[in-house]
């Protein structure tokens, strides 16, 4: 089994700056991608951001060039810049990890908000 815990969210001004982490807990083999999801109009969440074991990452549209995802060993970041009030979400990290007991799964943390404030 494992775990998911996300820290770093909080206010902030349009065009400023936050860093979200988040790490992986438990007995785990290995972790194979990890990433970022937000609630988007229409759907029940969209994809922000993610990274692969790889180190290969995707960005949404609306995100590219201002956010940059990172991972070391089982810990995954964001760096969210020019932040922009629609960016405000709470924002959940997800990541598929082959763990000792439960195998292979998807997992999802609690989610951390994120305010900007115009």
């Amino acid at each position: 089994q494992a775990q998911l815990v996300e820290s770093g969210g909080g206010l902030v001004q349009a065009g400023g700056s936050l860093r979200l982490s988040c790490a992986a807990y438990g007995s785990i083999y290995s972790i194979n991608s990890m990433g970022w999801f937000r609630p988007a109009p229409g759907k029940q969440r969209e994809l922000v951001a993610s990274i692969t074991g790889g180190a290969v990452t995707n960005y949404a549209d609306s995100v590219k060039g201002r956010f940059t995802i990172s991972r070391d060993k089982n810990t995954a970041y964001l760096q969210m810049n020019s932040l922009k009030p629609e960016d405000t979400a709470v924002y959940y990290c997800t990541a598929h990890v082959d763990a000792v007991v439960a195998g292979p799964k998807n997992y999802w943390g609690r989610g951390t908000q994120v305010t900007v404030s115009s």
